[in-house]
Order: structure tokens, then sequence, then C-alpha cells
């Protein structure tokens, strides 16, 4: 019998799927960060529930390299070194999930989750902002971006992008999951009666 941690072909495949659907709405990022952003946050936290932290983790790498081949801003192309740090950010998202949420995700309620799911939800994604603030906005863009770059004018746009736009943009891909979430429990009792 096969415990529930282990790695195999079902991880793989939610895996790759929600790769797929990070990368078709990385075609879509410079439309607007509030398209791609709740989108790579909702695979994100699925990937954790789903398919398991190490699984997570993986996509959390990957996912702003493909960004970077398929769409790089001009941030990304200036200071490249930007994009360990926005994988750095997504690590630290889904390790707040597995530690805060994924217990509460295993045992839903009938019409939803508890109310302290969602709160710890929000500190979830307080906490991705938080740490995206401080690495990327405070210190890597100013540090990184010279001062006769043009640049520089942009950012105020850069470091709220960096931050305050992570945490929204998860908030949003929150939304998203705990809607799937339940659709997905709610087709699972479906078919167990």
């Amino acid at each position: 019998m096969k415990k529930d941690s282990s790695f195999g072909v079902k991880q793989i495949t939610i895996t790759a799927v929600l790769l797929a659907i990070c990368i078709i709405s990385q075609v879509f990022k410079n439309l607007s960060i509030f398209v791609t952003g709740p989108i790579v946050n909702l695979c994100l936290a699925l990937a954790v529930v789903m398919a398991g932290l190490p699984c997570a983790i993986i996509l959390s790498i990957i996912t702003p390299i493909t960004a970077y081949f398929i769409a790089a801003s001009p941030v990304m192309n200036a200071v490249p070194l930007i994009i360990p740090f926005i994988a750095a950010g997504n690590i630290v998202f889904v390790l707040a999930i597995h530690f805060l949420l994924k217990k509460e995700m295993a045992k839903p309620a009938k019409r939803g989750y508890s109310l302290i799911c969602y709160v710890k939800a929000v500190l979830c994604a307080l906490i991705k902002g938080a740490f995206m603030g401080l690495t990327i906005s405070l210190w890597l863009l100013p540090t990184f971006i010279p001062a006769e770059s043009p640049l520089r004018g942009k950012m105020p746009v850069f470091q709220t992008t960096f931050s305050i736009f992570q945490f929204i943009t998860a908030l949003v891909g929150f939304i998203y999951f705990f809607i799937i979430m339940v659709a997905v429990n709610h087709s699972k009792k479906n078919n167990e009666a």
C-alpha cells in the first residue's frame, strides 16, 4: 500500500498540468500582473495540496524561469538576479501553505472551509508579499538598478509590484483555490454517494 507522501506518476502528472497552466498564463503576463499572478499562485497552492511540497517547490522554481523566457519584463532583463528571489518568494509561499493551511484543506466543511482557514490563507499571502517586499523591493532593486538607469524612475512601480501586488495576487489566487477545492470536495462526496 502506498503512503500519501509517496512520489509517483500522479504527482508528476499534476505538477506537469499545473506548470502548463502557469506557462499559458505567462503568455498574457504583459497584459497585467493581475492575470498571471493569481493563476500562478493558484497553481502553487494546488500543487501543495494535490501533489505535495516537493512538487510545489519544483513549480516555485520553474515558474519564474519560464516567465523570464516567455515574457521577461524590463526589470527582469535589467536585474536577472531577481529570478531566484521570485523563486524564493514562491517557495516561502508554498512552505507557508504547507505548514499553516494544508491540514485544514484535508478536512473541508460541508459548504466550505472554516474562518480560521481563510485567515491562514490571508496570512500565507501576507508572508509572501512581505518576503518579496523586503528582499526584492527594498534591497535587490535599489541595490542593482544603477542610478543612471531610466528604470530608476519606475522604481516605485517596481517596488509596489514586488510587494503589495504580490500580496493581492496571492489573495486572488486563494479565492480561485477555495472555489476549486470546494468544487473538488463536493464532486468527491457526490461520487462516493
